[in-house]
C-alpha cells in the first residue's frame, strides 16, 4: 500500500468513527487544496454581482421633493388638482400657514370630503365609501400615518389607477350595520395637508412615489404680504412690516394672537418674544393652565381643535412639560 493510500484510508476511518474535531481539520484542509488546485474562474461572476448589487443600492434616487415659496405658486398647484390633474398630492409645511385654507379656496363646497381631527382607521373607510369619487382631503392626521391599518388603507386610496379598489376585511358587524360593504371601487383624488415632514416621511413613505410632494416655505414677507389680504388693523400690521427680520417662524398666527392681546389691552408686541419656544409645547402649556377646561377630554379636544396635532402628541408633549393635573389617556 502507497503512503497516498494508507493516508486516505485513516482520514476514512476516522470520519466514520466520528471524531468531529479532528475531521472537520482534515475537510477543511482537503477543501482549501481543492480550492488552490482549481481554477478561480467561477468566483468572478458572483464577485461582479456583488458589485454590482451594491452599485445599485448606491445609486437609488431619493424621494423628490417640490419646493414652494409664494402663495401664487402654491395656488398653481392647488387649482390643477382641484382639475382633476393629480391623483394624490402631498402638501407639507409649518403650521400657520393657511395650508386647509388654500385647500378649501379651491374645492367647491360639497365636493369634497374632509377627513381630521381624530379620524379612525375604520372611520375613515366608512367616510371614503360614502363620499367615494368626490376629492378627499386629509388633514393633519398623525393617528392615520402611526396606524399599520391606516397606512394599508392610504396605500389602496392612493394608487396611481384611475378607479381604486379600497377594502376593509374586519370588523364585519360594524360594517353591516352601517350597510358598508367590505370592498368598494372610487375615483378619489387625494391631497394629505401635514405639518410634521419627519413623521410624513417615516410613516407614509412609500406614497410618496405615487403623487407629487409640496414642501411649503413661504418667506416672512411673503407670509406678511398675504395676511394683508384679509388683516384689518394697521397698527399691527404696520409693526410686524418693520419687525420681519425677528420672525423665526412666519405664520399668519401671529397676526391673529397680536390682534386678541390688543384687544385685550395687553401688550400685543410681546407675539414674536414666544418664537424660541416650540409651538406646540407653547400650546399645551396654555391648555393645561387655563382654567376653562375641566377634564382631560377637554384639554384634548382643545389641543386638536387648535390645529396642535392628535391626542398622542397632547400627551407626549404634557410629559416632557412634567406639569399640569394629572391625566388618563382613557378618560
Amino acid at each position: 500500500m502507497t503512503t497516498e493510500e494508507k493516508t486516505g484510508g485513516d482520514v476514512a476511518t476516522r470520519a466514520r468513527q466520528g471524531q468531529g474535531g479532528k475531521n472537520q481539520a482534515a475537510c477543511s484542509n482537503s477543501v482549501t487544496t481543492e480550492l488552490l488546485n482549481a481554477s478561480p474562474a467561477p468566483a468572478a461572476p458572483a464577485r461582479k454581482r456583488r458589485r454590482k448589487g451594491r452599485a445599485r443600492s448606491k445609486s437609488k434616487a431619493p424621494h423628490k421633493v417640490l419646493r414652494l415659496t409664494t402663495y401664487e405658486r402654491l395656488d398653481e398647484y392647488l387649482r390643477a388638482f382641484a382639475k382633476g390633474h393629480f391623483h394624490l398630492m402631498i402638501l407639507v409645511g409649518a403650521g400657520g400657514l393657511a395650508k386647509s385654507r388654500s385647500v378649501r379656496a379651491v374645492l367647491s363646497d360639497g365636493e369634497a370630503c374632509w377627513i381630521e381631527g381624530n379620524a379612525t382607521p375604520f372611520g375613515m373607510y366608512a367616510k371614503l365609501y360614502r363620499h367615494r369619487d368626490q376629492f378627499v382631503v386629509i388633514d393633519d392626521v398623525d393617528a392615520l400615518y402611526a396606524d399599520r391599518s391606516g397606512v394599508r388603507l392610504l396605500k389602496c386610496l392612493c394608487q396611481t389607477e384611475e378607479e381604486k379598489a379600497v377594502a376593509w376585511h374586519s370588523d364585519a358587524r360594524s360594517l353591516e350595520r352601517q350597510r358598508i360593504p367590505r370592498e368598494f371601487t372610487t375615483k378619489s383624488r387625494v391631497v394629505i395637508i401635514s405639518n410634521d415632514w419627519q413623521t410624513l416621511n417615516k410613516n407614509v413613505a412609500a406614497l410618496q412615489d405615487r403623487g407629487h410632494v409640496i414642501l411649503f416655505q413661504p418667506s416672512a414677507s411673503e407670509v406678511h404680504a398675504q395676511a394683508g389680504k384679509w388683516f384689518d388693523d394697521e397698527e399691527i400690521y404696520g409693526w410686524f412690516a418693520a419687525n420681519l427680520h425677528r420672525v423665526r417662524e412666519p405664520s399668519l398666527r401671529h397676526y391673529v394672537r397680536a390682534k386678541e392681546l390688543k384687544a385685550a389691552g395687553m401688550d400685543w408686541t410681546e407675539v414674536l418674544a414666544a418664537e424660541e419656544e416650540n409651538p406646540r409645547s407653547r400650546l399645551v402649556t396654555e391648555i393645561l393652565a387655563s382654567p376653562a377646561y375641566d377634564s382631560t377630554a377637554a384639554r384634548v379636544k382643545a389641543f386638536v381643535e387648535r390645529q396642535g396635532g392628535c391626542r398622542a402628541t397632547f400627551f407626549n408633549y404634557q410629559r416632557r412639560l412634567g406639569s399640569g393635573p394629572p391625566a388618563k389617556q382613557g378618560s
